[in-house]
Parts: C-alpha cells; structure tokens; sequence
C-alpha cells in the first residue's frame, strides 16, 4: 500500500489531535464552571490566535497557530499553565470567580478532568468497537509451538493451561499477547496447570522485529505458543463498556512498562515518537479506513491522559502532585517555589518535545544516515 499524501497526513493529525484536545480542555471547563470558576480563555493551540470569539460570560473562546494542545486560562492564573496571580488585591467576590481560592477537593477534580476525559473517549470508542466487532476469546491453553519456541525450550508442553504470567492471572490467551509483546528480552515466571500439576516455568521472551503496511517497524515479544479453539463472542453495552476499561487500563500498563524498559536502558530512546511520527502514523490509519483511524485516536486519548498525569510541573499531574503535599502540609507552597518547579517543569516538557522531535526527523532519515 502507497504512503498517503502529505496533505491527507496533515489533515490526519489536525483531524486527530484537533478532537482530542478539544475533549480534554472541556474537561477541565465544565468541571471548573460547575465549581463555579470563571474561564477567562479557552484555547485550542499556543501562541497567537488565529480566529476567535468571546462568549456572553467573558471566556475568549479561540484557535491559536502551534496546533499541538491547548489550554484553559481560568481566572486568576498569570499564565496558560496555571500559575497564580500573586500580591495583587482581589475583591470577595473576585475571589468567589478565581480557580486558586477554590477548596483543594474541587481544585483537584478540576485538574483531574481533563485527563479523565480523555480515558473517559477511550473507553467509549472501545465499547463501540466490541459491540460492532465483539471479542475474540480462546483458552489460554497451548494447543502449539512456533519453531523456535522460548516456551518449550523452558519445558513447557502443549495442553499445558497457563494460570499467571509475572503474578499477572490469565484467564483468555489475548492476555498473554498483551503481557508478552511489550517486554522482548526480559525474563518472566509463567504459571502453567498440567493435568492437575502446578509448576513454574522461567521463560526469556524472544525479540522480534515486526513490519505494518507501509513499512514501519516495530519491537515485540514472543514466546512461541499458538492457541487452539477460538470462539467469537457478540458483547452487550454494559459487557463491552467493562471490557473497554480492562482494555485502557491494560494500555496504560503497557505505557508503564515501555517507559520503565526505556529509563532502564531496555528500549533505545530512538523508539519515543513525537508530533511529526504522530501526524505520519495518523495520515497511515486513515488511508486504512475510519474504523482503524478511529481505534487510533483512542490510543492516543489514552496516551495524551498518561502523559499529562505524569508528575511534571507544567502538566495536570504536576498540579495534582502539588495539591497532594498541600494536603499533607495543610498549606500550599509558596508562589515562588511553585514557579521556579512550574519553569523546569516547562523546559523539561520543551527539551523533550525537542527531542522527540529530533527522534522523529532521524527516523524519517531526512538526516540521511
């Protein structure tokens, strides 16, 4: 299949991202407006503003040119990130309006919204997905090996039914999959039943090097076991509602586990992607159809999510980790510590946006070799 145009892959990841940022900050606005927080901008992008208007209530609502996030300016915040307003005098009434003089309960639910959405999305497009597809499911009992097999070779056999892999129980042979392919090259205990039998196997997890339909490559682990029967299962709203949560939240462990691989040295650092592998990757799944377009805008949801709750200053995690000591110092830090984090914070978050960047560039060989 031929790479999409470069004007479909823009149009991807506007299309995309666009939606998603979108759902995030709203977010955070409607949970701030039900607390009572006056928005005095909402934002999708940074930097100046291409077109907008201002709504009856005062909040500038607007599109700005750099297309990769946005914001809400509730009032009191000195800039887009959320840093207090400090030493200027505030009315009783202006400080009913302002996020910063909210009690630390409804300041966190605020924060917390906006990731929360983007989990909320996930889950909702994978519910579609089970519903209009339904759920593959087969014993997790090894019916085959591949040739050659890390399983057998650790003394595995077929009809062995696999219990737990790393203290994670199994109970579908798709949870082998999703444990085993994000960790090639790491050893793990796997539980198996023989005939009644319970032993432990240490298994080292094959690395393989895996291609998609335009050529881009990929690092997975096996263990070399094929399944048997497989049935197709139709699921409800409410089954396929509780199958996308175990699907996010099985995403978000992976997400887990490819960060602890990479700050370990397990994973190169070249495997990170940025805005630029992004938009290619998007132009990909939409020149595949909607459906896997769809299926990988809720990766991402989840991914915008993880990456904002991680706690960096700057980001909503960074936020929810400086209401955590508020709450056990019973007093919030100063302005003048929360800025000086809030500023490394945000030229941490700038350097590595840089640096995937770069990553994405290299990958793309416009550098050459």
């Amino acid at each position: 299949m031929g790479h999409p145009s470069l004007l479909m892959t823009v149009a991807a990841f506007l299309l995309l991202l666009g939606p998603l940022v979108l759902v995030h900050e709203l977010g955070h606005y409607l949970v701030g407006r039900w607390c009572g927080v006056h928005a005095d901008a909402f934002s999708i992008g940074f930097g100046r503003e291409i077109f907008g208007w201002t709504d009856r209530r005062g909040t500038r609502w607007k599109v700005s040119m750099l297309p990769l996030g946005g914001y809400v300016q509730f009032a009191g915040d000195m800039n887009a990130a959320s840093m207090p307003v400090d030493n200027i005098p505030l009315s009783l009434a202006e400080r009913e309006r302002c996020f910063h003089f909210k009690p630390l309960w409804q300041r966190s639910l605020i924060v917390l919204a906006g990731p929360l959405t983007n989990l909320i999305v996930a889950v909702l497009v994978f519910a579609a997905f089970n519903m209009a597809y339904g759920k593959i499911v087969a014993l997790p009992v090894v019916a085959d090996f591949a040739n050659p097999s890390p399983a057998q070779a650790a003394g595995m056999r077929v009809g062995d039914r696999i219990t737990a892999i790393d203290g994670h129980p199994i109970s579908g042979f798709e949870q082998i999959r999703e444990i085993i392919v994000p960790i090639p090259g790491e050893t793990v205990p796997v539980s198996v039943d023989r005939g009644g039998d319970h032993m432990t196997f240490t298994v080292t997890v094959a690395s393989r090097s895996v291609q998609d339909e335009f050529g881009n490559s990929s690092r997975i682990g096996q263990i070399g076991i094929a399944a048997g029967a497989v049935q197709h299962v139709r699921m409800g709203p409410i089954s396929a509602v509780g199958e996308g949560v175990r699907q996010s939240i099985g995403i978000m462990g992976t997400m887990v586990t490819g960060l602890r691989q990479i700050v370990t040295g397990r994973r190169s650092v070249s495997e990170l992607g940025g805005p630029i592998k992004i938009a290619q990757y998007s132009g990909e799944r939409l020149a595949l159809g909607w459906p896997q377009f769809v299926y990988f805008a809720a990766l991402i949801s989840i991914n915008l999510a993880f990456i904002n709750l991680l706690p960096i200053p700057a980001l909503d995690g960074g936020h929810l980790a400086f209401y955590v000591a508020e709450a056990i110092r019973r007093r919030p830090l100063d302005v003048r510590s929360q800025e000086w984090a809030f500023r490394t914070g945000l030229a941490f978050v700038l350097a590595l946006m840089l640096f995937v960047t770069l990553n994405d560039l290299v990958s793309l060989n416009l550098f050459g070799r």
